[in-house]
């Protein structure tokens, strides 16, 4: 484990108050996290202290998400363009023009959206559970796609089941061979942040834009074709959101794309976070 400090900071990006997490060298080749739904940039409270000996290593939480600001969704349009153009900015802002990214969950297509805009900035993905192809796509996503093809009252009940205490805690342990490894706080902050007024919108409103992702994925494919980006798949083997055939798709366009299924779930980094810092570690040095 590093001996470097976690810094704790903020940035004003169009107005809003953007919250990261921050360790490692400021000269030292950049990290950046994404993180995924329901959490923030908790999720990678075990990993950053592992890397930042090597990187320099940046988490934010995404607008709506974490200790960022969460303003209402009659004053802000939560789409996943908006996230990632205020990411964008944010990186710009920090002065990050290389950078490997990280990605999960809802940090997958912010990140690609980034790759898109900016290819050169990019110099490696690393994808835990962040999908990028249909086949990724598990049993779990038959609520989000009902609402996504039709948003109504009706389609919105059982996604707002999603960011329920008990909804949030399945993701955490779903999958995952031994529960009691996982930190029942983990599960918890998450779902108080999401209990929050306001919060009810945000996230339906971001669920319903889902399908905008669905819409780029081929551009995501053509990118990985054209720029051969280094790519290291480190994946929950046992999540039934984004399931394995997701990271093993990645190899049909990124032929060196080096895949490992991990015994665990989508919060891979509960249980595994060791692991995966050795193999971000190693792929990293060599790419």
């Amino acid at each position: 484990m590093s001996r470097r400090p976690v810094h704790y900071r903020t940035a004003t990006v169009r107005g809003h108050e953007i919250f990261y997490r921050e360790a490692g060298a400021p000269d030292a080749p950049v990290l950046l996290l994404l993180h995924g739904f329901p959490t923030s940039s908790h999720m990678f409270r075990d990993l950053i202290p592992r890397l930042a000996d090597h990187y320099r290593v940046i988490a934010p939480d995404h607008l709506g998400f974490g200790r960022s600001a969460a303003p209402r969704a009659a004053s802000v349009t939560y789409t996943f363009a908006e996230l990632a153009a205020i990411t964008d900015e944010f990186t710009e802002q920090l002065g990050l023009s290389r950078f490997a990214i990280y990605i999960q969950d809802y940090g997958a297509p912010i990140g690609l959206r980034l790759a898109l805009k900016h290819p050169e900035r990019i110099t490696a993905i690393i994808t835990q559970n962040g999908n990028a192809y249909t086949e990724g796509l598990g049993e779990a996503w038959a609520a989000p796609l009902a609402l996504i093809a039709d948003r109504t009252p009706e389609t919105e009940a059982p996604v707002r089941e999603i960011r329920s205490l008990d909804g949030i805690k399945w993701q955490y342990l779903h999958g995952v061979e031994d529960p009691t490894l996982v930190s029942p706080d983990a599960y918890h902050h998450d779902a108080a942040l999401m209990a929050r007024p306001g919060q009810d919108e945000i996230q339906l409103d971001l669920m319903a834009d889902y399908g905008s992702n669905f819409d780029l994925y081929p551009a995501f494919q053509e990118y990985f074709r054209t720029s051969q980006v280094p790519l290291l798949a480190t994946w929950g083997a046992h999540d039934e959101i984004f399931i394995p055939a997701g990271a093993q798709a990645f190899q049909r366009d990124l032929p060196n794309a080096e895949i490992h299924l991990l015994p665990t779930g989508h919060f891979a980094l509960e249980t595994h976070a060791a692991e995966i810092a050795a193999l971000i570690d190693g792929f990293l040095a060599r790419k």
